[in-house]
């Protein structure tokens, strides 16, 4: 019984889903450009579009990791200073 318990206080209420959909629908750059009223976007675009943009992001981060990898290799950081590294960072 007590398992069935922890259960269900770890689920979520509606109320607080249309919270969670509403802050999502937020973060996302596609959908704010595009949609005047927050209700008139669904829940599966709003899902999909979150998918998308973190598929994004995450091609960025590699993208930077790559990048800061070839900076690394071609610098001696032994002797690097911070305003150093922070120039090479923002080309």
């Amino acid at each position: 019984m007590s398992s069935q318990r922890s259960s269900r206080s770890s689920k979520f209420t509606v109320i607080e889903i249309n919270d969670l959909i509403l802050r999502l629908q937020a973060l996302l750059p596609q959908l704010n450009q595009t949609s005047n009223s927050r209700a008139s976007v669904s829940v599966r675009k709003i899902m999909k579009e979150t998918c998308s943009h973190i598929n994004k992001l995450q091609k960025e981060v590699e993208d930077l990791g790559k990048r800061l990898a070839v900076l690394m290799d071609s610098v001696d950081v032994s002797d690097i200073n911070e305003e150093r590294l922070t120039r090479l960072l923002q080309h």
